[in-house]
């Protein structure tokens, strides 16, 4: 996969340097040269000197040819404007945003050629919820503008699911169930798997669907789910 990144801050580079690690191609698109030139011994991967908010930049950098396009700068605006010119002037497949600043959460979505944003506070505030709500729905994620759902529930005594089998359990078909952590381990769902006591089950779903899976795991007259943490989505 070759992925650009555009922003050689502490994110940027620490990004790259997974993915380097992992055998991705990765271009790291950085606008200040000095900057450029004294990361280039420590970050082994493709670099492109320019403003990323450029088209012509993006053009000479091969943006197009990229398979995922990150927005990685300190700057929200910046990163928006690197986003839209990656979608639309060059249709990448998929663009990834960071948000600096949390009240900027709602400006990156679809329009703005986000297919996923990034913002720690929120994504904070979502694991934080799942770590001490038990019995509610806390979203982990969103992708697609809020379209697809990660949603997790740890599940108490009450959970209507308990000791019955995924198969069994009628999950609607735009919503599945795609991992069970149990006691510290990954559990592969499958559906014969029979749902425990403390079980903390991750699924995805769509908005329309996200009530009747909260009614599966938690049941009617149990706890509401917790307020939107809205860390990723397609435009989200």
């Amino acid at each position: 996969m070759k992925v650009a990144i555009a922003g050689a801050g502490a994110v940027g580079t620490f990004v790259a340097n997974d993915l380097r690690e992992a055998h991705h191609e990765v271009l790291l698109i950085e606008r200040n040269p000095d900057l450029a030139a004294r990361l280039r011994p420590t970050v082994d991967v493709q670099w492109f000197v320019g403003d990323a908010c450029e088209v012509t930049n993006l053009q000479d950098a091969g943006i197009a040819e990229v398979d995922v396009m990150v927005a990685a700068t300190g700057e929200d605006q910046v990163n928006l404007v690197i986003a839209l010119l990656a979608k639309q002037e060059f249709a990448v497949p998929r663009v990834i945003a960071r948000v600096n600043e949390p009240r900027n959460k709602w400006l990156f979505n679809e329009t703005w050629g986000v297919d996923v944003s990034v913002s720690t506070p929120h994504l904070l505030t979502a694991l934080i919820e799942e770590a001490v709500s038990v019995g509610s729905l806390v979203r982990l994620l969103e992708f697609e503008g809020g379209e697809a759902r990660l949603i997790e529930v740890t599940l108490a005594e009450t959970s209507p699911a308990l000791e019955r089998a995924i198969a069994e359990l009628g999950v609607p078909r735009d919503a599945t169930i795609v991992a069970v952590l149990r006691g510290g381990h990954v559990v592969v769902p499958r559906g014969d798997t029979v749902l425990q006591q403390g079980d903390e089950v991750l699924a995805l779903a769509t908005p329309d669907s996200e009530d009747a899976v909260k009614h599966i795991l938690i049941g009617e007259g149990q706890a509401a789910a917790g307020p939107r943490a809205r860390q990723a989505g397609s435009s989200s």
